[in-house]
């Protein structure tokens, strides 16, 4: 690439798409690499890796097999696995992270190989609060600091704390919620970064910095280094943020943000997404470039991977990391081995309102996007469907003959349309389109349900407004996964097919 080339380049922000939050972001040479949280969805921690920052591939998920993680039924959605750090030293990739359910608590697991297989977990029965992170001085003192914010002393291999929990800094006056903090050493100080004001508009990042790793740290004076609280920019709820150096030495912020839609408050679907942004050291203090959707290109050449495939028609005997389901995924329950060619399910919970319903789905990652899947029912009842939790989803299921859209918003649940169609295999769609605006009280988008008739016409069933699968709807901290489920017997999906209408 030209110079010029390079110059008139840029980049779509969100660099990871879609209900990806929490990033935590690590270098090892020319290798870059980024964790997210998952919440109840398993397997957990999705691991993307990138040579440019720009362009990261899904090369697996850290906590894959039931012994590293339990997300029982009886756990609300939205909890699970809260804010993973993601850090390399000594030769190995060290994970650290909250499971936050009855019995949970802190974890920490290590990996030769980012992509894994990662360690059964060491508990970590003295590190008290969500979102901890690691970081290492000079005479080798692991330092974990957790949201609060609160430090302690941790022997990484044992899971041991020593010496007594100690308040490091809080954040701006009267700023609720300080959490997410990274500790860092750069140049002559360390650095203390966190994320305050919650997790929704008053969301923000601001910094601090010590002498030792343990403080005492002055704040900087220009915090929040990074909001947009009372803005009207299309990007908004930037927060929990990361530091990490780009190939040329520069400075990036890798963060959390929304990208809201529709009229009054304005409504996000796709959950909180990983952002990316330049980052300029002034007079010792990070100073964080412009936030928007369309960014300048770094200098240096983008190296994009391989494109992720829309159709798994699922020939392989394992799924692609992309999948996941709701709170377990029994082999028993979820297979691709028994029909060759086809994905199985056998019904658990009888709806997408149960904990334990059976589901494989991926995360939406467009504004605009159409999703199909070819299902044969047999002696079962499934179907596709856009899910957000157990309050807030929308489907379209077939059983014995009948195909019918049901809808799900807080306590209302009702069926949208239905009609028969012939026994066997049948082609379910859902389209997904941002909404045209027309006054303050138009949603974010419209959802339309429907099947696919032999001759390759879409005959709608159902369409339904976008804003109850929202967060600022149904509350929490996901964003919308679509896929396919089994409410009743078994059902089996010959393919899936995800397609984007919008970048």
């Amino acid at each position: 690439m030209s110079d010029k080339q390079q110059t008139d380049a840029t980049f779509p922000n969100p660099v990871i798409a879609g209900f990806h939050p929490d990033p935590s972001v690590c270098r090892v040479g020319d290798d870059y690499y980024v964790v997210c949280s998952s919440f109840e969805y398993f397997p957990g921690i999705p691991v993307f890796h990138s040579r440019d920052l720009v362009h990261w591939t899904q090369i697996g998920n850290a906590l894959d097999r039931p012994s590293q993680l339990q997300l029982p039924p009886d756990m609300a959605s939205s909890r699970g696995i809260y804010a993973p750090t993601l850090r390399h030293h000594d030769g190995r990739f060290w994970l650290v992270v909250t499971n936050v359910r009855e019995g949970g608590g802190n974890m920490l697991f290590t990996a030769s190989d980012p992509a894994g297989p990662w360690s059964d977990p060491v508990r970590l029965p003295g590190v008290h609060g969500i979102d901890p992170d690691l970081a290492w001085d000079e005479d080798g003192t692991c330092w974990c600091t957790v949201a609060g914010v609160w430090q302690v002393r941790l022997d990484p291999h044992t899971g041991e704390t020593s010496g007594t929990p100690h308040k490091l800094w809080s954040g701006g006056p009267d700023a609720k919620a300080p959490e997410a903090p990274h500790l860092y050493r750069i140049g002559e100080y360390w650095y203390l970064l966190i994320a305050e004001g919650g997790t929704e508009r008053g969301h923000g990042v601001s910094i601090a910095r010590a002498r030792t790793p343990d403080g005492p740290f002055e704040p900087c004076p220009d915090n929040p280094i990074l909001t947009h609280r009372g803005t009207d920019r299309p990007i908004q709820n930037t927060g929990h943020a990361d530091l990490v150096q780009g190939p040329d030495g520069s400075w990036w912020m890798m963060f959390l943000a929304v990208r809201p839609h529709g009229g009054t408050p304005g409504w996000h679907v796709l959950g909180r997404e990983t952002f990316l942004a330049p980052v300029e050291w002034v007079d010792g203090w990070p100073v964080i470039g412009e936030v928007s959707p369309d960014m300048p290109a770094p200098s240096w050449p983008l190296v994009p991977g391989p494109a992720e495939a829309g159709r798994d028609d699922f020939d392989l005997s394992e799924l692609p990391p992309q999948w996941i389901s709701v709170r377990d995924r029994p082999a028993e329950y979820c297979t691709t081995k028994e029909r060759s060619g086809w994905l199985t399910l056998r019904a658990r919970g009888e709806s997408l309102d149960e904990p334990d319903v059976v589901f494989i789905g991926r995360r939406q990652q467009h504004l605009e996007c159409r999703v199909r899947t070819l299902i044969d029912p047999a002696e079962g009842r499934g179907g596709l469907a856009v899910r957000l939790d157990e309050e807030h989803h929308y489907e379209i299921e077939v059983s014995a003959g009948e195909v019918r859209v049901v809808g799900r918003a807080g306590s209302l649940r009702t069926v949208v349309g239905s009609r028969s169609v012939p026994v066997g295999p049948v082609t379910l769609g859902v389209r997904i389109a941002l909404t045209p605006p027309q006054d303050a009280r138009t949603g974010p988008d419209t959802l339309t349900l429907g099947v696919e008739e032999p001759d390759g016409t879409f005959t709608v069933l159902g369409t339904l407004d976008g804003r109850y699968l929202s967060t600022e709807v149904a509350g929490g901290f996901t964003g919308r996964v679509i896929g396919m489920y089994a409410a009743e017997g078994t059902v089996h999906f010959d393919w899936f097919d995800y397609e984007p209408l919008t970048p």
